[in-house]
């Protein structure tokens, strides 16, 4: 990244080093709107985003409790279980003051086989938005489809925006000015790969990406978020060498070499992927005050190790916490009047 970027500007927002400012983008063009993927988002979009979380999260540590939607209702249906997921969206909705209702596994609201279209255009009557935890993105695809209300994407085998909302706050609270950052991931290119091609693509950040060759992202995913880093000045790069990845890096993350529903691929993954465990030695190779980030839970010892897990730099409770604050602010923008 070259100094020159300091004066660039996104959708005529300025650069990340603002985001206490929050003011950047006019009104709210995210009333009534689902969040499907980081790249449903404008890059002022996403300023907008974070700036509102930084600014609530504040206002919360200062006593400062508004509830502006108290007597409304979200649905938060959970086909895969979750702690963070579940606890920070429950007590998300309630600091709003709207009622969370909470539908998880055997009794998820599609449990008795009813299509998609009946159980959304029921459950619209009822609540003013719906997030939605599954496995196929095209599922959520399908519930955006049928609903009138918000609906949030809390998890997908493909992407997860509402981790990348919190993870890219929490860098910029620890590093400051995203798009002077690097980031170094080192492992799957699955669904947090992903999403950190789409914020780093959004946010004019340096992303670097290790992964085993046969477990690269998706190309597809991939050169949607190379086209819009030539308008933002992201770079995007993929390689196979953890320790090029990491060199120089101001953010170190990794996630779980085996995602929910790989599980039979386990011992398979865990010889294709020796060599990319992040160490304290490996971290040794990023920047001067580099924080390391893991979405959790962790794989103590196989991705990562105590050592990391537990070292000053980690900010992984930090990262944790934001998932609260991150939701929170993005269920505040997309329901509120259009």
């Amino acid at each position: 990244m070259t100094d020159d970027k300091q004066s660039m500007t996104v959708n005529g927002s300025p650069v990340w080093g603002d985001l206490d400012d929050p003011c950047k983008l006019k009104g709210n063009p995210l009333a009534g709107r689902d969040l499907l993927r980081l790249l449903d988002l404008t890059p002022a979009e996403m300023h907008k985003l974070l700036s509102t979380a930084r600014s609530q999260k504040t206002a919360w540590n200062a006593n400062e409790r508004v509830q502006p939607y108290v007597g409304k209702a979200v649905a938060v249906i959970l086909e895969k279980p979750s702690l963070r997921t579940r606890v920070s969206f429950e007590v998300g909705i309630t600091r709003l003051g709207a009622h969370p209702i909470v539908m998880s596994d055997a009794n998820s609201a599609f449990s008795r086989g009813e299509t998609i279209q009946d159980t959304i255009k029921v459950l619209e009557r009822f609540v003013d938005a719906i997030v939605i935890r599954s496995f196929a993105q095209q599922r959520v695809e399908e519930i955006a489809h049928w609903a009138s209300i918000p609906v949030i994407n809390a998890l997908t085998d493909d992407y997860h925006p509402c981790q990348g909302l919190a993870d890219f706050l929490t860098m910029f609270e620890h590093r400051g000015d995203l798009s002077k950052l690097k980031l170094a991931y080192i492992g799957d290119g699955n669904n947090m790969a992903h999403t950190y091609l789409e914020g780093g693509a959004l946010t004019g950040m340096r992303v670097s990406i290790a992964t085993p060759q046969g477990y690269e992202p998706d190309p597809k995913i991939t050169s949607e978020c190379r086209a819009l880093a030539k308008e933002t000045g992201a770079v995007l790069e993929l390689c196979y060498d953890p320790e090029q990845a990491l060199q120089a890096a101001d953010v170190v993350i990794t996630d779980t070499w085996t995602s929910m529903g790989d599980e039979a691929e386990h011992d398979v993954r865990l010889k294709a992927f020796s060599g990319f465990q992040i160490t304290a030695d490996s971290f040794r190779l990023a920047a001067a005050g580099a924080i390391f980030l893991h979405c959790l839970p962790a794989h103590r010892g196989e991705e990562v190790t105590d050592e990391v897990m537990d070292a000053p730099y980690s900010a992984i409770y930090d990262e944790a916490e934001n998932r609260l604050h991150a939701q929170k602010a993005l269920l505040s923008l997309t329901m509120a009047d259009i």
